[in-house]
């Protein structure tokens, strides 16, 4: 059971280990722009997260794989501006950080200093250990991210369950405990099973986001759009939307249009 909730102010990485000690539940929403980031962040909210998710549900692609690191500055800063309270965490974009930890380090350095963000979060577990090792010692907070990782989706060829199998069960479980010892304030685990994804979050004391690993973690993440039922043709198990704009947005707008062709909009009351 739940103790009872402490109010922050502004949520810090200290905050959420501390959410964790407490067994308060984190809460976790991408936002990519402005003013999305300002209802998320009113909302209470715990952590925005500034994904490069925004390469599918922002500019179309097929993967996260295309997005740069420099619109990936772009959509943080945007996020940072309207964000009081939640903590902002930003993906440094693939491409950038796994095969030289001078780059990783480069590119974890631009994303603090240009969009003004408080953290980053990278994809990996111990072939990228000299990378996140490089970030963190340079003060900048580093969010894991294991499991299925989007930005290999095309070694694993599909983006099914992973780690069901003992072997890369077991070497999950080894590198969340080696992201915790090298110094990550966090960790996302995507689309494995519940059992696995509990048994972590009890083996380390830092805080463990689940997106489709089951409730026994500490908090849960969601693509803001397809919580929001903009997206309609994503329909994964774990995906729970709490409206259906892309239906109710598209009635508002075919409405418009039909007022404009009735000239109906603007009425009298409507101009000047």
């Amino acid at each position: 059971m739940s103790v009872a909730k402490k109010e922050y102010k502004r949520v810090t990485v200290k905050s959420l280990v501390e959410m964790k000690q407490n067994r308060e539940k984190i809460s976790m929403l991408t936002s990519y722009d402005y003013s999305m980031a300002k209802i998320v962040d009113a909302a209470q909210v715990d952590v925005i997260l500034v994904g490069d998710s925004a390469s599918n549900v922002i500019a179309g692609h097929e993967t996260t794989l295309p997005i740069t690191l420099d619109q990936m500055i772009y959509h943080a800063s945007s996020v940072v501006r309207a964000a009081k309270r939640a903590l902002v965490i930003v993906d440094i974009p693939f491409g950038s950080y796994q095969s030289d930890s001078k780059e990783a380090l480069r590119s974890a350095i631009r994303i603090m200093k240009e969009s003004g963000a408080h953290a980053v979060k990278v994809e990996g577990g111990s072939e990228i250990r000299q990378s996140v090792s490089r970030i963190l010692e340079a003060g900048i907070p580093v969010m894991g991210h294991l499991g299925l990782t989007p930005q290999s989706i095309y070694k694993f060829g599909t983006y099914t369950v992973r780690a069901k199998e003992d072997k890369e069960a077991e070497k999950l479980k080894q590198d969340a405990k080696m992201l915790e010892e090298i110094g990550c304030f966090g960790i996302v685990l995507e689309k494995i099973p519940a059992a696995l994804a509990k048994e972590v979050a009890e083996s380390v004391s830092i805080p463990i986001i689940g997106i489709g690993a089951g409730n026994g973690v500490d908090g849960q993440v969601l693509v803001v759009h397809d919580l929001l039922g903009m997206t309609h043709e994503f329909n994964p198990r774990f995906l729970r939307r709490y409206m259906n704009l892309y239906e109710e947005m598209g009635k508002a707008i075919s409405k418009y249009v039909s007022d404009v062709k009735h000239q109906d909009f603007p009425n009298d009351s409507e101009q000047y």
